[in-house]
């Protein structure tokens, strides 16, 4: 189950993200309000999650999964730029969270 919470968390990571661009500095009250209330249900389920995660490592992947996240839809849906650079960093990621893994520490 704390899978499942982590991904909920890093689902609404990347919303946080993505609405706090759009709310032009807060100035902007539909992606303001969206920005906070998947801040607050994120890190609600990260919570949830760190109940059996240790905390460094639930942290480290919702992190991380959520920036990969973050960059891959970035490319895709606002068309900004992923090259080798980026594609490398995103395998590195996945390996680092591959590796904490299979350190057994959830």
């Amino acid at each position: 189950m704390q899978w499942l919470y982590l991904a909920i968390a890093v689902v609404f990571e990347i919303t946080v993200a993505i609405a706090a661009g759009k709310a032009e500095g807060f100035k902007n009250r539909g992606w303001t309000a969206t920005t906070l209330a998947s801040g607050a249900i994120g890190t609600y389920f990260l919570s949830r999650a760190l109940l059996t995660f240790d905390v460094g490592v639930g942290y480290a992947i919702w992190t991380s999964v959520a920036g990969i996240g973050i960059t891959v839809l970035g490319a895709v849906l606002f068309g900004q730029r992923l090259d080798w650079r980026k594609a490398l960093g995103i395998a590195v990621i996945i390996a680092g969270v591959v590796g904490l893994q299979l350190s057994g520490a959830a």
